[in-house]
């Protein structure tokens, strides 16, 4: 099937995903659940040759990492389609209701977005996720992954699109593009296609918008920071550091700069130093930093990688504010962590720094739609606009306005024969 009549096939399931029932989607989640479970060894089978091709043709060890789909992620995966069956069901709900005369109601519904097209990296995991959160939205979804995940993603598009269409979601609501012809294709297709996400660098989100009208909800670099202040406990710092940078290295919520306070880089980077060569973790320091710890000559390009490896920058500043102006010109509006036990100063922290997840004595790592309860997530958001941050189910519904009169005209109002009312409603669309 080509891309277009693939597009225009989600599109006519769209209108059925966004009416189709609690029960059925939760049914569909069920069963994809269960398929992975009967299907695992042939997913992992599929994956290990996935692997095998990408360790000879070299592929970075980090985006291994990732690519690889073992029993404990398969079981992952299926716990947190269990996990989203259990949140509520998230379209139709009111937001609010207002009276806008007697006899005259608003509603602000929420409602799925329609067809969305997620281009994202070499983790299957995120294959299921995303299929999962765009079925429990209401959406319909056409994937592209890596082509490093070719037979793994193929043969979990096979399992999700069996089993659902058998429990009753539309032909078509969910398809696989294989080629990176296809994506281009797709980025034409503004009239069947509502939103794109695509998960990768600047540069490649970049390109997605500026080769499309459709719009795009754009996840690009993970460069996180930690902070470690004056008044943080440093016990609790090294703690939270190592596990934000080494708890698992491959992924877009690990700090990949570390600041820490003049005032206690002596006492805290030399601890560092230790535990970092523990872990084998590479660093690239200022010059402050060269002088307490064992480190690579940062320069100005050092405080824009995103390593996704053991390696990290670390800088030495004088204060709080120095810590917020560089995490502000460096730093990708992802996620950014103080450690310190002075409310005032982590307030002021987590209000001034420009970015989507502002945490106050705890690791990056948490920045996640399925730790944020979320059941899982398409992405993380580090656009200014109505998702940011991981996005869950919210993030992939808008809203329509639902008006309900009883013959009212607009002159009445205009001529001042009625007037609104504009009075708060008690009550929700569906109950009115």
């Amino acid at each position: 099937m080509s891309i277009l009549n693939a597009a225009k096939e989600a599109k006519a399931a769209s209108v059925l995903m966004a009416t189709a029932d609690e029960t059925l989607k939760n049914n569909a989640l069920l069963a994809i659940a269960e398929a992975l479970e009967a299907n695992k060894y042939a997913i992992m089978e599929a994956n290990e040759a996935d692997l095998k091709r990408s360790e000879e043709e070299n592929l970075s060890k980090p985006l291994l990492k990732r690519l690889k789909f073992d029993e404990n992620k398969i079981n992952d995966v299926i716990e947190g389609l269990k996990s989203l069956i259990s949140l509520k069901e998230p379209v139709g709900v009111t937001h609010f209701a207002r009276e806008l005369d007697q006899g005259l109601d608003l509603y602000q519904v929420s409602c799925p977005i329609g067809v969305i097209g997620v281009i994202f990296e070499s983790r299957p995991d995120a294959f299921v996720q995303i299929s999962a959160l765009c079925l429990k939205s209401g959406n319909a979804v056409l994937l592209k992954g890596g082509s490093e995940a070719a037979l793994t993603n193929k043969v979990l598009s096979n399992i999700i699109k069996k089993v659902t269409t058998t429990v009753g979601l539309p032909k078509g609501w969910i398809g696989l593009l294989e080629s990176r012809e296809e994506v281009t294709s797709m980025l034409k297709l503004d009239e069947e296609i509502d939103l794109i996400i695509p998960r990768g660098s600047n540069e490649f989100v970049r390109y997605i918008m500026d080769n499309s009208r459709i719009p795009v909800l754009g996840h690009a670099d993970g460069i996180c920071h930690t902070y470690v202040d004056q008044y943080a406990d440093l016990d609790m710092a090294v703690d939270v550091v190592l596990d934000a940078k080494t708890q698992y290295v491959a992924v877009c919520n690990a700090t990949e700069t570390l600041l820490v306070h003049e005032q206690v880089a002596a006492s805290l980077l030399p601890r560092l130093d230790l535990a970092f060569k523990q872990k084998k973790v590479i660093v690239n320091g200022c010059n402050r930093t060269s002088l307490y710890m064992d480190a690579k000559p940062a320069t100005e390009s050092t405080w824009k990688n995103e390593y996704l490896d053991y390696e990290i920058s670390v800088k030495v500043v004088d204060d709080l504010d120095e810590a917020i102006r560089h995490i502000n010109r460096y730093g990708s509006g992802h996620t950014d962590a103080i450690i310190t036990s002075n409310q005032e100063v982590a307030l002021k922290f987590m209000d001034h720094v420009d970015t989507g997840n502002a945490f106050w004595n705890c690791s990056t790592r948490f920045s996640d739609g399925f730790r944020y309860g979320f059941g899982a997530e398409v992405g993380v958001s580090t656009n200014k606009i109505h998702a940011r941050g991981p996005v869950g189910l919210e993030g992939l519904l808008i809203y329509k306005y639902k008006v309900i009169g009883h013959g009212h005209k607009a002159g009445d109002y205009a001529s001042g024969i009625k007037s609104f009312t504009h009075k708060p409603l008690d009550k929700t669309f569906k109950t009115q």
